[in-house]
């Protein structure tokens, strides 16, 4: 019979610190993808929400051109209001169909930086694209007329 093992305290210390050294690591970068994960959907929400305003803005506009000013400040005043630091953003307003009874389509694109997150990766940003329609009433005047 072999003889009984005695387990001493001594051979476990500092494992709970190691163990701790670990594990920090994954923590932080799971919390960081957390967190880029829900500025992706923040940021994609604030960019739909533009793109309707900006779609009903240039609907009730008179001309074309009216629709498209109407829309890319809508555009920027809907970005700035969510507190998006937009780089470089894009509205594209469709009037192709600018008629009684038509419809105008925006689409609007923001990118956004996640640097400040602290991922150690350059040029981290996330691009989203949103696209919205809203139609034109049947009964309205088109350009200048009352």
């Amino acid at each position: 019979m072999a003889p009984p093992q005695i387990h001493s305290k001594q051979a476990d210390r500092g494992s709970a610190s190691t163990e701790l050294v670990l594990v920090t690591p994954l923590l932080l970068v799971l919390l960081l993808v957390t967190v880029g994960l829900g500025r992706a959907v923040s940021t994609h929400l604030e960019v739909a929400d533009a793109a309707h305003q900006a779609a009903r803005a240039a609907s009730l506009a008179r001309t074309p051109d009216q629709a498209v000013t109407a829309a890319q400040q809508t555009t920027a005043d809907a970005l700035n209001r969510g507190g998006l630091a937009c780089r470089d953003p894009r509205t594209q307003v469709d009037t192709s169909d600018f008629m009684p009874g038509g419809k105008v389509t925006v689409s609007v694109s923001c990118t956004t930086a996640l640097t400040d997150l602290g991922i150690p990766l350059p040029g981290v940003h996330h691009t989203s694209t949103s696209t919205a329609s809203s139609p034109l009433d049947a009964y309205r005047a088109i350009g200048n007329a009352p």
